[in-house]
């Protein structure tokens, strides 16, 4: 049990900026295991987001209330996945061979490519998330960074690992992600949706699936697996989608009720 909250906290601590204590191990190994709590984290990091929604509409307007909820979830998880996304659209938007798109990936610097879309990624998170207010709000955020990261660890654990000769930024690679670990993902994962009390928002996972796999065939195609970069690439990216494909599926179910 101590080791399974070890590995717990390994989790929070490379994935979030919450501190936890000096003792908590930080191997290749352990580390590589955290990704079974991922879901968990991303749990934590959308109640994180909610509440400080929450609080901020009492003293600010919509907008910036989300906007605050935003920046909230950035601080929290250190853009660790915008990195991500940002690093992913400069190796694949410049490079034109595996082994460039890997070097282009492992630059530190932000590039064109990068800036660029994480303008669009999170100028349309904010205008998606303009049309939900109060409760649902909250419910929206954690279920959307709990199943966008249990997708993730479907790209980890249906695809290899391309980068193994140890030059990559400090990642969790888990390659070999074991199908327990994927399971508790799931878990994790698809919990938050039972608090919309609505059946129909598991139809929610279908968009999110096809966004996957779709990813996950781009990736394959051009250098034959994945790495840290483009697990990130596909959290945020199947993220927007599920808040896009939640809000259409009620305003389709209000035209269909009234």
């Amino acid at each position: 049990m101590k080791k399974e909250f070890d590995i717990f906290l390994t989790a929070i601590m490379f994935f979030t900026r919450i501190p936890c204590p000096n003792w908590v191990d930080h191997s290749k190994e352990i580390l590589n295991k955290s990704t079974r709590y991922f879901a968990l984290v991303g749990i934590i990091v959308g109640a994180f987001g909610g509440a400080v929604y929450m609080g901020a509409t009492y003293l600010f307007d919509q907008n910036l209330a989300i906007l605050l909820s935003m920046l909230s979830t950035i601080w929290i998880t250190g853009a660790f996945h915008e990195d991500g996304f940002a690093d992913m659209l400069d190796g694949f938007g410049g490079g034109w061979t595996k082994e460039k798109i890997l070097t282009i990936m492992k630059d530190s610097r932000l590039g064109t490519y990068g800036t660029v879309g994480l303008i669009f990624l999170l100028a349309t998170k904010f205008l998606g998330l303009q049309n939900i207010q109060g409760i649902q709000f909250v419910y929206l955020l954690i279920a959307g960074h709990s199943v966008s990261r249990f997708f993730a660890t479907v790209l980890i654990y249906k695809m290899p690992y391309v980068r193994d000769d140890g030059s990559g930024k400090e990642k969790p690679s888990a390659d070999n992600m074991q199908l327990k670990s994927l399971l508790l993902n799931c878990l994790f994962g698809l919990l938050p949706l039972l608090l919309f009390q609505e059946v129909w928002v598991f139809v929610l996972l279908i968009p999110c699936a096809i966004t996957t796999y779709l990813m996950g065939r781009f990736f394959h195609k051009w250098i034959g697996g994945h790495t840290g970069d483009c697990a990130g690439a596909t959290q945020q990216i199947v993220e927007i989608v599920f808040y896009l494909s939640m809000i259409v599926f009620w305003k389709v179910l209000c035209l269909w009720v009234y």
